[in-house]
């Protein structure tokens, strides 16, 4: 991967991509790494050689990964308003009761 004067040249299965943008530029190479390393995986575990498919794959499979965390993360939000709401009416009836 080499550096470019206004932005970053990295390689996701075996294609050269110039990326531009705000991004911190490890930032990048981190997301192309792991989008290889997806792609890699599936061609070897479904033995498919067409880079299209083996992509729409790697989408795939990262699109369920990403739907997963979201689930947990709205699910653990949801929680922890509960928890805030119920420590929030205890305090109202402590603080109630304290005057």
């Amino acid at each position: 991967m080499i550096k470019a004067p206004d932005g970053i040249r990295v390689e996701i299965y075996d294609q050269e991509y110039f990326m531009r943008g705000e991004l911190d530029p490890e930032y990048i190479r981190k997301l192309a790494a792991y989008v290889d390393a997806k792609m890699r995986s599936i061609a070897e575990r479904t033995h498919t050689v067409d880079s299209l498919r083996v992509a729409v794959l790697a989408a795939l499979n990262i699109a369920d990964e990403y739907h997963q965390v979201k689930g947990k993360y709205d699910a653990a939000t949801r929680e922890l308003g509960q928890k805030v709401e119920e420590c929030h009416e205890v305090l109202d009836r402590f603080l109630k009761e304290a005057v």
